[in-house]
């Protein structure tokens, strides 16, 4: 971005010379200002993402009348079934990280909306199995599943070098949560806006 331009545009969060022009936090040493309006891009765009994903994930829980956990649990129940696995409440309980309680709460709230149904496990008479329910699941394919399809089509349209760039990229971002001794969401402008 040219300077003119830069100097009419409103300022970005995502910006350090917006939000640090100290340098307290951010160290800009040996970047130019086209190399920090490059990397600013990229923090901008990944907002946008982030927008545009909580966008359509509140789009197919409103379709499908569910809340986030819901429809976590759902996923994770159709993924398993597709795979030929039988799904315990148990394994529900440790995909999400919540306890049984809690499950078995989800699990009332997910049957009693026709979403999922118990059935005796095949093999241990202990325990439940639980399964997608049909009508859920071609609601499911429609909302998530068509998303996901374009999410895989823009993956696919990239080089498998580019591919391998990004996921580097996207798995560096991922680390940087290993810095919790100061946790503090108003010095993460990318959770601020998305």
């Amino acid at each position: 971005m040219d300077p003119d331009t830069r100097q009419d545009a409103e300022p970005s969060m995502m910006d350090p010379r917006v939000m640090d022009p100290h340098q307290e936090i951010v160290r800009r040493a040996g970047m130019d200002d086209a190399d920090v309006d490059q990397v600013v891009g990229v923090l901008e765009a990944l907002r946008r993402w982030r927008e545009t994903e909580r966008r359509m994930s509140e789009a197919s829980r409103r379709y499908m009348k569910l809340g986030d956990t819901d429809m976590r649990a759902l996923r994770f129940i159709i993924a398993m079934q597709n795979h030929g696995r039988v799904v315990t409440p148990g394994a529900i309980a440790e995909h999400l990280a919540i306890t049984t309680a809690s499950t078995t709460k989800l699990i009332d709230r997910l049957a009693a909306g026709n979403h999922v149904r118990r059935f005796p496990h095949p093999s241990d008479r202990r325990s439940l199995a639980i399964e997608v329910t049909e009508e859920t699941r071609r609601a499911a394919r429609e909302s998530v599943g068509r998303s996901h399809a374009r999410r895989f089509d823009a993956a696919a349209r990239l080089s498998a070098e580019e591919r391998a760039i990004v996921t580097r990229f996207l798995d560096d971002l991922a680390g940087t949560d290993q810095d919790t001794d100061h946790p503090d969401p108003i010095s993460d402008p990318i959770s601020d806006h998305g």
